[in-house]
């Protein structure tokens, strides 16, 4: 239904393929992205300290998997941090978000919030990343299929199950709130891959 064209607001080339940096989008106005691109070097951890410069909003920080880069996050100004590997499109054979999140959690140490994003399909899923240190999580695919299925009615539901699955895993744990999640409400069984 949307009928704008994508040549309004990207750089669009043969075929009609968008192409070029960030300084190409509407939103990086007012931000100089010279020599900007978001996956070359020279997108360095002062970009966060340059974005802070030019606008009021949040900077939250998507796509770290390690402790180290959660640090620096932290070090330059981030004030959030999305546990993401893209859909595992961009590391495919690496270690699944869920797999990184304590890392990341640890060495945040409750400074900034923690998000995870990624393999999140169930209400067991929320549960294990709120008790591994999550302050929340993304939940995109169960998002789609339901819209995809149903339109908005079908996102509502994809919500529900999720919301449901996750009311009964913590009456099974025995955890009353969000804030009784903990560590210790997962078990790690010494299964390692």
């Amino acid at each position: 239904m949307d009928t704008r064209a994508c040549a309004n607001c990207h750089v669009v080339g043969p075929g009609g393929i968008p192409q070029g940096g960030p300084g190409n989008h509407p939103m990086f106005a007012g931000i100089n992205t010279q020599g900007l691109a978001t996956n070359s070097p020279s997108l360095t951890w002062d970009f966060i300290g340059r974005l802070k410069n030019v606008t009021k909003m949040k900077i939250v920080i998507k796509g770290l998997e390690t402790g180290d880069d959660a640090a620096l996050a932290v070090e330059n100004g981030a004030d959030g941090i999305i546990v993401s590997n893209h859909g595992g499109r961009a590391t495919e054979t690496g270690r699944g978000t869920i797999e990184a999140l304590t890392e990341v959690v640890q060495a945040v140490a409750g400074r900034i919030p923690v998000l995870l994003d990624g393999g999140v399909r169930r209400g067991t899923d929320v549960f294990k990343a709120l008790a591994l240190g999550a302050s929340a999580v993304g939940i995109g695919r169960p998002y789609i299929w339901g819209l995809s299925a149903f339109g908005r009615a079908g996102v509502e539901r994809v919500l529900d199950i999720v919301n449901n699955e996750l009311r009964l895993a913590m009456v099974g744990c025995g955890t009353r709130s969000l804030e009784e999640i903990t560590p210790s409400s997962i078990v790690d069984t010494g299964r390692r891959g």
